[in-house]
């Protein structure tokens, strides 16, 4: 386990999980917390045995209460003004990770917040949660998650959420494709153990070529998406995953992935 007092990393079987760690803060964003992602991002991006990266809060993760006295209204609009600023660099650093990603959201997730649970692959939340874009309630908008939520959530609700700043529940959140479980708090490490067990038990080349595949076609035209994705069926049917799992297919057994 390591940390940068902000952001607690660590490594669980072949899950990594990043945490931030600022329940005094309500887990608001800063430059440290966003540093802290992005190495976090970078560790298990280079540890060949890491299958699945968690994305969670302390005790709390969100960024505002409804009331603020003057001076830490300043503060709160000031640490979005800096978490915003870096969220283009942690947005790279994110994509460019061919591990799947989980958001397990079991507090207040907010402004910045939402634009980290738009980075992730999959997303689980507590049933209480609510979500927002509060930052026109301090002088200031919610520019960069903005272009992060553009490719997940309806554009009707992005321009309520963004330029009300009213919060909204989890099921609201699920509805708009924000989220893909909603469940009592209770069974919210269930579900995302049950997640993690989902997805490392898969042909690990299959899911980083997947991941690749899916980032390279999201700007491209239906000819070219279509054109590019049959050019990688073929480069996918000759790697050692996909000979190993036809092999166990035919032989009625549990494949053993190679990961090439």
């Amino acid at each position: 386990m390591t940390d940068n007092n902000s952001v607690i990393l660590e490594k669980r079987g072949q899950a990594f999980w990043i945490a931030i760690n600022r329940p005094e803060k309500r887990n608001a964003l800063n430059a440290e917390v966003i540093a802290g992602i992005a190495k976090g991002y970078r560790d298990a991006h280079d540890d060949k045995d890491v299958r699945v990266i968690v994305l969670t809060g302390g005790r709390r993760q969100g960024v505002l209460r409804r009331r603020r006295s003057a001076e830490q209204w300043c503060c709160v609009r000031d640490g979005f003004f800096q978490a915003e600023c870096r969220l283009r660099r942690s947005a790279a650093t994110v994509a460019e990770c061919y591990q799947p990603s989980i958001a397990r959201v079991g507090g207040v997730c907010m402004a910045g917040g939402m634009g980290l649970l738009c980075m992730t692959d999959i997303a689980v939340a507590a049933d209480h949660v609510m979500f927002g874009l509060p930052e026109v309630k301090v002088g200031v908008f919610p520019m960069q998650v903005m272009a992060l939520l553009q490719s997940i959530a309806p554009r009707r609700l992005i321009n309520e959420w963004a330029l009300t700043g009213e919060p909204f529940d989890a099921r609201t959140a699920q509805a708009a494709g924000l989220l893909n479980h909603v469940v009592p708090a209770a069974e919210l490490d269930a579900k995302v153990d049950w997640l993690i067990s989902r997805i490392v038990d898969k042909s690990p080349t299959a899911i980083r070529r997947g991941k690749y595949a899916m980032r390279a076609i999201a700007s491209m035209s239906f000819d070219e998406s279509i054109a590019y994705t049959e050019s990688q069926i073929a480069l996918l049917a000759m790697t050692e995953d996909a000979k190993e799992g036809l092999k166990a297919f035919a032989e009625k057994r549990k494949p053993s992935w190679p990961g090439k």
